[in-house]
């Protein structure tokens, strides 16, 4: 009877893909299944029996059905079975590698009843008369997917043992947990266990066919990595490659932590690769907003798809996920009962707490690259370039003015490359500066003020010594790469590659114009910090302001320019009360942040007498920035006069620069009155002009002002 149902052999020997054949072979053995289920119903179920009426006859064959006697369908199935599974095993053995479907199979340790339910749901998706086949079966034209009782009437039968095979089908079943078998469900119905609809996810068999394509809500956040490396791969992992190689020691999560994905992605490649393992990235930070697939959920569709893939898990932006994430207990624990490799990636340490597991993690942490690493991405990346670059490119020198990651750096290199193209010129030099200032910006808006540099080297009137200490400054930050790292000066003699400054100087000397022009000429970012916003009257408030300032400016290096200091970094003084204490307790910070920061950090200030000792100890350099002179006040009317403004002939800066003794900045302002005071009058800045501007400057500073002063 089976025997003229059964469609002829297939010849799966023809067949060059070893995946499809066994796939093939296997669905044509489980068909026998259902070509015994369908020879009983035949015997058993009345004719005419529909579905939509249940008559006097189909109560009868419901009540007498257990009855029937099946043993000849069921000696000619076990013949017929005996056959295709034997079929099904010559293609295992003359395979040259195991195919997919017996690969996973093993990989999730199913049983035989789990396997056989598992291809059954699976049939429809190959073969759509499958679908028809199911609404025979189940005496509804409108289910075409199995439901529990199917496939215990199909496995199983009519007695007792489907019983004991229905807790397959529980939840906590293997075939659910792995999410193997998923539910068919309408919305806002769950039907009962027996009438549950399964079907498997078309992941599944994409990757049984020999593609991989994740599950329709995490396509952009989830991708199948083959195992190849790159020569970026290499230099990105030459520093953590031995340290990492001597440390393994069996673990299957590793916790990779640090500012720098690239490095740690690099790093996993190089695993991957080693072991011969696909990496398969799930990028937690990039999950749907909208919800519709939970980081739990996530989490089992891509633990499920790696062992399938036999591949790494990676998991990218694993910090997004805190104690308050809903299921977070659940992620954790089933990232420690994964058979199969998991790569934890975040920017700071994770710890796991009160989680259940039974091996140790393998933590490594991921420093941005060092300044010889720089230079070699920067070689790298500039060398494997489409695009021309001039020949005058400084490539230590960006290394070390920026402390760039692997991604920032050719993200400048792209955009230093915008701007040539629309210059229609080569990538210059200047171009990559102003690129790498770009993408190491630190965000620091609300607490500080990006200052733009306007005043270049001629700008400056200083004495020659404070002039020459300015450049050793600029010298300092291009040579640090070289003298912290390459000669490693840095290991014993300091703790970072910083450069602390103090400038000291009445107001309007040139402070904050030297730290434009030192910023300038190193293509630095110059922040202004607000001390009016940083200082807080609350206990650990400016700690946590400060804090927030150095750890944002560290990854550009940014100048960081503290306008009157010393009402922050005063000296200590004795503690009397608990205000004083915390008081003191702030200064001490600023020291451990001012030397843990490798920027530049330039404090400013009235009196130099009223900074704490110890700030000024650590400084590496100390300017003071003198009144000016009658010659240097000359100089300054004169350079601070602009070529544009128009001015009378009888104007004397001599004159002025002599009976007034004024700094820069004042000069500045008497400058800027006088301009607006002729424009008012629709003429060019005359004598008068200047001097009734300089009676308002000496008002506001408090001065005495004679007549005799303001004449001429």
């Amino acid at each position: 009877m089976l025997q003229e149902l059964v469609t002829p052999d297939v010849d799966f020997a023809n067949l060059e893909d070893i995946d499809l054949a066994y796939l093939l072979a296997e669905i044509e053995r489980v068909e026998l299944y259902f070509r015994r289920r369908v020879a009983f119903l035949q015997a058993s179920r009345p004719m005419g029996s529909s579905g939509l009426v249940v008559t006097d006859d189909d109560v009868s064959v419901l009540l007498e059905s257990k009855s029937i006697d099946t043993s000849a369908i069921d000696a000619e199935f076990s013949m017929l079975y005996s056959h295709k599974e034997d079929a099904s095993f010559t293609i295992l053995q003359e395979a040259e590698s195991e195919p997919r479907l017996a690969a996973l199979c093993r990989v999730f340790e199913l049983t035989e009843f789990e396997r056989d339910a598992f291809l059954i749901c699976l049939a429809p998706l190959v073969d759509l008369r499958f679908e028809r086949i199911f609404g025979y079966l189940q005496d509804d034209i409108t289910v075409r997917r199995p439901t529990v009782s199917a496939l215990l009437d199909l496995l199983v039968g009519e007695d007792a043992t489907r019983f004991q095979m229905l807790p397959a089908f529980f939840d906590q079943g293997k075939l659910f947990q792995q999410r193997l078998l998923l539910p068919v469900t309408e919305t806002g119905t769950r039907p009962s266990l027996l009438n549950r609809q399964l079907t498997v996810d078309e992941t599944i068999l994409t990757w049984l066919l020999g593609t991989y394509q994740p599950v329709a809500h995490l396509e952009t956040s989830l991708r199948f990595v083959l195992p190849q490396l790159e020569e970026k791969d290499y230099l990105l992992t030459s520093e953590i490659w031995p340290i990492l190689s001597s440390a393994i020691n069996g673990q299957t999560v590793a916790s990779f932590h640090g500012t720098d994905w690239q490095v740690q992605l690099s790093t996993a490649r190089r695993l991957a690769v080693n072991a011969g393992l696909p990496l398969l990235i799930l990028d937690l930070g990039a999950l749907p907003p909208t919800g519709e697939m939970t980081a739990l959920e996530a989490l089992r569709y891509s633990l499920r798809d790696a062992s399938m893939t036999q591949s790494i898990l990676l998991i990218r932006r694993w910090d997004v996920l805190t104690p308050q994430t809903p299921g977070y207990e659940q992620i954790v624990n089933l990232i420690f009962a994964q058979a199969a490799p998991v790569i934890l990636c975040s920017e700071k340490e994770w710890y796991a707490h009160g989680a259940e597991r039974s091996d140790s993690i393998l933590r490594m942490a991921f420093q941005r690259p060092s300044f010889q690493q720089r230079i070699a991405l920067w070689s790298h990346f500039i060398e494997t370039s489409d695009y021309q670059f001039a020949d005058n490119i400084e490539i230590k020198s960006l290394a070390s003015q920026f402390a760039l990651d692997s991604t920032q750096i050719v993200d400048a290199i792209s955009s230093a490359q915008d701007v040539a193209i629309q210059r229609q010129d080569v990538i210059q030099h200047r171009d990559l500066i102003n690129a790498s200032r770009i993408h190491s910006s630190p965000n620091l808006a609300g607490l500080a003020h990006k200052i733009e540099p306007r005043y270049q080297w001629a700008d400056i009137v200083l004495p020659e010594d404070q002039r020459s200490m300015l450049r050793e400054m600029i010298q300092t930050v291009r040579g640090r790469g070289i003298v912290m790292e390459s000669w490693n000066v840095g290991a014993k003699l300091k703790t970072s590659s910083g450069v602390a400054v103090l400038f000291a100087g009445p107001p309007g000397t040139g402070k904050t114009m030297s730290a434009e022009v030192i910023a300038g000429e190193l293509g630095l970012d110059l922040y202004k910090i607000d001390l009016s916003v940083v200082v807080s009257k609350y206990i650990g408030e400016t700690e946590k302001n400060l804090g927030k300032i150095f750890d944002e400016a560290q990854s550009s290096s940014a100048v960081l320019f503290f306008d009157e200091a010393d009402s922050i970094f005063g000296k200590r003084s004795e503690v009397k009360d608990s205000h004083d204490r915390y008081a003191n307790m702030e200064i001490s910070y600023l020291l451990q942040r001012m030397e843990l920061y490798d920027g530049i950090t330039i404090l400013a200030t009235n009196l130099r007498a009223n900074m704490d000792e110890a700030f000024t100890r650590r400084m590496q350099f100390i300017v003071d920035f003198p009144f000016p002179d009658v010659d240097e006040r000359i100089h300054i009317w004169q350079t601070l006069f602009p070529p544009e403004l128009p001015r009378a002939d009888d104007i004397d800066l001599p004159l002025l620069a002599t009976r007034f003794k004024l700094a820069g900045g004042n000069i500045r302002n008497i400058i800027a009155g006088a301009a607006f005071l002729a424009a008012a009058d629709g003429d060019a800045v005359t004598m008068d002009h200047l001097l009734h501007s300089t009676r308002r400057e000496l008002q506001k500073m408090g001065r005495l002002i004679s007549d005799m002063d303001l004449s001429f």
